[in-house]
C-alpha cells in the first residue's frame, strides 16, 4: 500500500509532537530577543533563590512571560506549522529522502 503524496490527513503524533515542534524552532527564531531576555532572568532568579529563599516557580514564571511570543495559542500559526509539515512530508514521500538530509551540501570532492 503506498502513501499518497498529497495526503492531509494527520497522525495523532504529527498533530501532538512534530507540528508543535515546528513551532517552538520558528517561536524560537521569531522570539529570540525575549527568549535571551527570560533566560538571562530566570539565571537571576536561580542565584537569588539560595541566599534569599525565593520558593516561587522560577520556571513557570519565566514560561508563562515568554507564551505571549511564542505563539502557542495562536490558531493562525498553528495552521501555518501544519502547512509546512505538510508540505515536508509529501516531498519525503515524493523523493524518500528528509529535508534536513536534502539540505546539507554534499562534499566538493567525492
Amino acid at each position: 500500500m503506498a502513501l499518497d503524496p498529497a495526503e492531509q490527513h494527520l497522525r495523532h503524533v504529527e498533530k501532538d509532537v512534530l507540528i508543535p515542534k515546528i513551532m517552538r524552532e520558528k517561536a524560537r527564531e521569531r522570539c529570540s530577543e525575549q527568549v535571551e531576555g527570560m533566560e538571562v532572568f530566570y539565571q537571576m532568579l536561580q542565584r537569588l533563590r539560595a541566599p534569599y529563599g525565593i520558593k516561587m516557580s522560577e520556571r513557570e514564571f519565566c514560561l508563562e512571560r515568554l507564551s505571549n511570543c511564542l505563539h502557542y495559542n495562536d490558531p493562525a500559526f498553528y495552521e501555518e506549522c501544519k502547512l509546512e509539515y505538510l508540505k515536508e512530508r509529501e516531498e519525503f514521500r515524493k523523493t524518500g529522502v528528509p529535508t534536513k538530509k536534502r539540505l546539507q551540501k554534499l562534499p566538493t570532492n567525492m
